[in-house]
């Protein structure tokens, strides 16, 4: 795979799990910077050192995605730092798990405000920067929880509208050389997932085809690879990394 050398990237939420392991990805791919938007300051931070002792090329930016002043702050201070962007993924995302009679508004729409406005918001300053360079690729993490669960109304509605999006803007920024797509992970062995407890967490291995869940850095490959040129030709997809799962 040709890496990414020069190329100056956004990953949101990636203070840890699938979003740090983009990031370390991309600086093995001889990315020129990494902007690491995390809510936790502290924990983006601690990724930053741990990913580049150096302090040259990644930068921990504290962001709500769902609070438009503060993307565009952390957009605004990472062309302020790189010059450019050259890449966006779209990864922060949250869980709130209740069936649907008993859910709260308040679990509703944070969900709806994280998962699927934090998306439009770091889009809507970064796609103007993509359409002026004539140059970039986002690629928004989904999930193959957009199929439908249940208990997950609110995370499967997020998910499943990334797909309409990415379609809708590789349509619209195909003209300016700017490229969009989706993955869909399946069961990944991250905290978030850990969190859901042993028995639950052993329960979804049990029934996956492959016996075990993904490392993050499977994801991470492959969003590195819908960010180089090997992938020019692709854009608009859903990539489903569930390992078989989504057969089932």
């Amino acid at each position: 795979m040709k890496n990414m050398k020069g190329m100056y990237c956004i990953v949101t939420g990636a203070g840890k799990g699938i979003g740090k392991a983009i990031a370390k990805r991309f600086l093995a791919e001889e990315a020129a910077g990494v902007a690491i938007l995390e809510w936790d300051l502290a924990l983006a931070e601690a990724t930053a050192k741990e990913l580049d002792p150096t302090g040259e090329k990644v930068i921990a930016i504290k962001c709500n995605v769902a609070d438009s002043d503060m993307v565009k702050a952390a957009v605004d201070a990472t062309v302020a730092k790189f010059g450019r962007v050259d890449v966006l993924v779209n990864n922060a995302g949250v869980t709130r798990d209740r069936i649907f009679h008993k859910m709260t508004d308040d679990e509703w729409y944070t969900v709806i405000n994280i998962n699927l406005n934090g998306m439009y918001n770091l889009c809507k300053f970064v796609v103007p920067i993509m359409r002026e360079q004539e140059s970039g690729a986002i690629v928004n993490i989904s999930s193959t929880s957009l199929m439908g669960n249940p208990g997950q109304a609110n995370y499967a509605a997020t998910k499943a509208a990334m797909q309409g999006f990415t379609r809708t803007m590789a349509k619209e920024l195909g003209r300016k050389n700017v490229r969009m797509n989706c993955i869909a992970p399946g069961y990944i062995d991250t905290e978030m997932m850990r969190a859901v407890g042993e028995e639950k967490f052993n329960a979804a291995v049990a029934r996956h085809p492959m016996q075990r869940m993904a490392d993050p850095d499977e994801i991470a490959s492959l969003t590195a690879f819908l960010c180089t040129e090997d992938s020019s030709w692709v854009s608009g997809q859903t990539i489903f990394a569930s390992g078989g799962a989504i057969c089932m």
